[in-house]
This record gives C-alpha cells, sequence and structure tokens, in this order.
C-alpha cells in the first residue's frame, strides 16, 4: 500500500503541474489575445468588444479628420522593390503613429498609402481641429528631416476637416475600427486637392 500510495502522489503532483501550465498558458494566451486586439481597436472599444462581444456603433458631433498620402505613389510603388517599399511606408507609418499617440490622436487606418487618423473619438476632446492640425504639421516636419538623409524623397500632402462622423467597429473574422460621412470625405478630398507640402 505503502507504494501505491507514493504513486498515487506522484501521479496527482503530475496532474497539477499539467493543470498549472494548462491554466497559465490560457492566461498567456488571453494576454496575447488582449494585446492585438488594443492594436486594432481604441481602448475603450477593444474593453467593450472584450467584455460585450460587440461594441456600439455611435455618432460623434464634434469630431476631426486627418488624412495623409504620397503625390507619385502609384508609380513609386510599381517601380520600388516590394520589401524597400514596405520598410519605408512602415517606417513612416510608424512616425506618425508616434505623432498622434503623442498628441491624443486616434490612429484609424492606413489604405495603401493613405494615413487616416482622427480626433474627438471615442473621447471628446475640446482641441480637436488644433490637435489634427499639429498632427499634420508634424507630419510634414518629419517627412522633410527624413527627405533631407533618406535616398528617396517622399511628397506629402494633408487634408483636414471637421464635423460629424459615425464610428464603429466592423467585421467577422477580422475586425476594423472606421469612421464613416461627409466629414470624412472631405478630408480625403482636401488632402487629394491638396498641394505637395
Amino acid at each position: 500500500t505503502w507504494l501505491r500510495t507514493r504513486q498515487l502522489i506522484e501521479e496527482i503532483d503530475l496532474a497539477l503541474r499539467r493543470a498549472f501550465l494548462a491554466v497559465r498558458d490560457v492566461a498567456t494566451e488571453h494576454e496575447r489575445s488582449e494585446r492585438l486586439l488594443l492594436n486594432i481597436l481604441p481602448a475603450e472599444l477593444a474593453k467593450e468588444l472584450s467584455v460585450t462581444g460587440s461594441a456600439r456603433p455611435a455618432r460623434h458631433e464634434s469630431t476631426t479628420i486627418l488624412f495623409t498620402d504620397f503625390s507619385g505613389f502609384t508609380q513609386t510603388a510599381s517601380a520600388m522593390p516590394a520589401d524597400r517599399m514596405v520598410a519605408e511606408l512602415n517606417d513612416i507609418f510608424a512616425a506618425f503613429d508616434d505623432i498622434c499617440d503623442e498628441l491624443g490622436v486616434e490612429k484609424i487606418k492606413t489604405i495603401g498609402d493613405a494615413y487616416m487618423a482622427a480626433a474627438g473619438l471615442p473621447r471628446p476632446c475640446a482641441d480637436l481641429a488644433q490637435r489634427c492640425v499639429r498632427a499634420g504639421l508634424r507630419m510634414l516636419d518629419y517627412l522633410e528631416q527624413r527627405n533631407r538623409k533618406a535616398a528617396f524623397k517622399w511628397s506629402p500632402r494633408v487634408g483636414v476637416h471637421s464635423g460629424p462622423v459615425v464610428a464603429g467597429v466592423v467585421g467577422k473574422r477580422k475586425y476594423a475600427f472606421d469612421v464613416w460621412g461627409d466629414t470624412v470625405n472631405v478630408a480625403s478630398r482636401m488632402e487629394s486637392a491638396g498641394e505637395v507640402g
């Protein structure tokens, strides 16, 4: 019986270790999922999605939308090697992300060479237009400095417009936070009709 008791203790110990490792793996995976969700959605919406399984769309009466893109990008993209193109855009957009974070502007998305951000959502703020204008000016300054050193020179345009938007999370497998409305359309047109720099 002593031998059998010892075997049972060893089996219980092994089962407890396996259970501990399984719980630790689940906690690690949950933490990883939370970090990924925060990279896709604003913190408030990521939390709401985690808790309730959905994020409610909202109308924001006072927002400012910022768009940037690069003049001549289509020709550049066709001539530049793929790895170089992705590295260039990643470097630039990472700097834009930092600028937005510092100024309290929410990155919405990138579409090709376009970068879209907004102030006044998901949390309202009093100086939303100033934040986006400052972000746009800092982005232009960053690119001007980068162009002095870099082999390839980028020609940026920036557009900003303020007004109401509808914001929400769409998608089933790949969540995307997006904004819609005439304010977005006008900001995009301001950017595409603007002069380089």
